[in-house]
């Protein structure tokens, strides 16, 4: 049984021009420059083998990326557009954006506002306070242990976070106001 060619690329002047600007730029990352070069290849007519040999490349690749555009200039993306990752399924995220923020609001209080009689908030604590204020259903500690690492908020260390620790320059205030304020007459 004969094998089938591949569907072939044409690519006008300015399609062409847009992947050769993209592989020029030093700020392009390696995979869209690969994908550009696809692209380019598969309009010269090179088939998938071909492609897959000059790139070092699987033939898969070559046909994906070949397919992709083909769907996606049907559809009128943009040149840019044609060459990025396509949305990837995964679980959507459990907490809105509000929610996050009311956690890093919390975190940034003092527990004994909220009537615990803790020092310093735990990743176990907050997590029982979301729940408590009825923010969220449920929450893990570990969940709320990334939140806060993301966030570089450290609410175990309230001193740092509660109080900015003094900087060269309001030390610097505070020793010449208690000390001399004339200093400098002569």
């Amino acid at each position: 049984m004969p094998r089938l060619a591949p569907k072939p690329v044409k690519l006008d002047n300015e399609e062409k021009q847009e992947l050769e600007k993209i592989l020029a730029r030093h700020s392009t990352s390696q995979q869209v420059a690969k994908r550009a070069k696809i692209i380019l290849l598969a309009s010269q007519g090179k088939n998938h083998r071909t492609i897959a040999k000059e790139l070092d490349i699987s033939r898969k690749m070559a046909r994906l990326w070949r397919e992709r555009w083909l769907q996606l200039k049907q559809k009128d993306a943009l040149v840019k557009e044609r060459l990025l990752d396509a949305e990837r399924p995964g679980s959507p995220t459990k907490f809105t954006t509000e929610q996050v923020l009311q956690l890093f609001a919390i975190a940034c209080e003092s527990p004994e506002k909220y009537g615990r009689p803790i020092s310093h908030w735990t990743s176990r604590e907050l997590a029982e306070e979301m729940v408590k204020q009825g923010i969220v259903g449920s929450i893990s500690t570990r969940h709320v242990g990334r939140l806060l690492s993301e966030a570089t908020l450290k609410p175990h260390v309230s001193e740092y976070w509660l109080n900015p620790p003094p900087t060269k320059s309001l030390m610097k205030k505070s020793k010449t106001s208690v000390g001399c304020t004339n200093k400098h007459k002569i």
